[in-house]
């Protein structure tokens, strides 16, 4: 609660006052930064909109002019029926003002000063309303990033929104990890494009440079995905991620073995050789097509079988591996990975998580 109220407070606050490194560090992000696309009207509504409060208006201050139309002096005729009144409040609303009709009598010019006057003012608005929306639209855009950079804590940064990456997201939200939780980082626009169209938001930039994942906030999040194009490219990105974020989990797709103990000492977390799997994959499945199948059944989530990390429960903890509902593969113990058959994992600890294979949730069926 006091975390959300700083946080208004710290929106206010921009928006009032702030410094020049402030500003300028705002207008930076809010051209790194591309947030998803929200639902906005079509221009051709936002202009019949805009002609209906215009002719609203219009239709307001007639009506004025004609109930005080005794106060008023035509200079042709000394009279002002309800035409005078439309053509007084069109020139007036327009600040043409001819000077034929005027206001006098104290009520109609009290009427002028504090209601017919407002009414041009708005009348005004209403006319530049293309300009001032284009800067409202820049100051909404400064509001959501703003708000957005203030609350992002413990999300995933997905860097490379290629294939791998792609797929890498897809496994996350199927999971459960909200899209609003995720950050993709590229350094082509139209992929950065991509990922706000699906949902996310993108960062434009080059993830090997600090600034770059600074925008992201990766210095506050829990999950690091690196999936770049070049191995070594990944392995800077990984060596920026990790002197940005100590403990954030870092897990990096790379193409050669070889490289895979110079992204480990980079501070990598897990590193996954995509060229060496997909042989394993490919060489399993043409000894035996039936393995390769349910191996890639495995590997996609929400699809047949899927594997799963989860806590022991109370009623699971003190009992062997094999007494559980679902197929336990592994257990996990502080920051051991003991494998099913390890004699250590033949007692479940309440502390403990295991790794399971189970039957993929069915999705609900839309109404």
């Amino acid at each position: 609660m006091a975390t959300g109220k700083m946080t208004r407070i710290s929106l206010l606050r921009s928006l009032w006052r702030r410094t020049r490194s402030e500003a300028e560090e705002d207008a930076e992000a809010g051209r790194a930064i591309v947030m998803p696309v929200q639902n906005v009207a079509a221009p051709l509504r936002q202009v019949l909109r805009r002609v209906v409060m215009a002719l609203s208006v219009l239709a307001l201050t007639t009506l004025l002019v004609y109930l005080d139309r005794e106060g008023y002096n035509d200079n042709s005729d000394n009279a002002v029926d309800f035409l005078d009144s439309a053509y007084y409040a069109t020139v007036t609303l327009s600040t043409t003002g001819y000077g034929d009709i005027t206001p006098v009598s104290d009520g109609a010019r009290l009427t002028n000063i504090f209601l017919i006057t407002p009414l041009r003012v708005l009348f005004l608005i209403i006319l530049v309303g293309t300009t001032l929306e284009v800067l409202t639209e820049r100051t909404r855009h400064q509001v959501r990033i703003h708000r957005w950079r203030s609350r992002m804590r413990e999300h995933t940064v997905v860097v490379g929104y290629g294939t791998k990456g792609r797929h890498a997201i897809e496994t996350l939200v199927g999971q459960g990890k909200p899209k609003d939780k995720i950050v993709v980082v590229d350094p082509q626009k139209k992929v950065v494009d991509a990922a706000s169209s699906d949902g996310l938001v993108g960062v434009l930039g080059d993830a090997t440079r600090s600034e770059t994942l600074l925008r992201a906030e990766l210095q506050r999040a829990s999950q690091v995905v690196i999936c770049t194009e070049r191995d070594d490219t990944a392995a800077l990105v990984t060596l920026t991620a990790r002197q940005l974020n100590k403990a954030a989990t870092i897990v990096v797709a790379v193409r050669e073995d070889e490289n895979v103990p110079l992204l480990r000492q980079s501070g990598a977390n897990t590193v996954v050789t995509s060229s060496s799997s997909a042989g394993r994959l490919l060489g399993m499945s043409m000894m035996s097509p039936n393995v390769g199948t349910v191996l890639e059944d495995l590997l996609t989530y929400g699809n047949g079988l899927d594997v799963v990390e989860r806590p022991v429960t109370k009623r699971e903890a003190g009992n062997s591996p094999r007494d559980c509902a679902d197929l336990v593969v592994a257990v996990v113990r502080g920051h051991r990975l003991l494998h099913f058959t390890d004699p250590e994992a033949a007692t479940l600890h309440l502390a403990d998580r295991v790794i399971t294979i189970k039957q993929a949730a069915v999705p609900a069926a839309e109404g």
